[in-house]
């Protein structure tokens, strides 16, 4: 991928190499450390092993992930955030503080329904 390929707003660009929830989460996993490839996918969860390697290898043609392989049998495969996949730990944490906060606002919403459920009824 080439800097002119990508779309002039940076925000679009971000969207653009992490176009689905998988990739997000991936990172979430790597953050920690370094992953072989069934602890990444039991660690990420509901994910087949296709739609996985999918984002593995788009991850790592974008330069986000590094991939080790290891000449043994059976094959060992170690995966990595790259520096640059380790910066968007950044925007992780924004997205996990903004969603706490949202799940916090669901919550007042939730009672304000309740309170005025209860004052119809009565």
């Amino acid at each position: 991928m080439k800097a002119k390929d990508l779309p002039k707003c940076p925000v679009e660009t971000t969207l653009t190499l992490l176009n689905s929830k998988w990739k997000f989460i991936i990172i979430r996993e790597l953050l920690t450390g370094t992953k072989r490839f069934l602890e990444l996918k039991k660690a990420v969860g509901k994910i087949t092993q296709k739609v996985l390697t999918t984002n593995l290898r788009e991850m790592e043609e974008k330069g986000l992930v590094e991939r080790k392989v290891y000449a043994q049998i059976p094959p060992k495969v170690e995966y990595t955030l790259t520096d640059i996949g380790y910066s968007l730990a950044v925007v992780l944490d924004g997205m996990a503080e903004w969603g706490t906060a949202y799940k916090e606002f669901l919550k007042i919403l939730e009672k304000q329904e309740k309170k005025r459920n209860k004052k119809e009824v009565v």
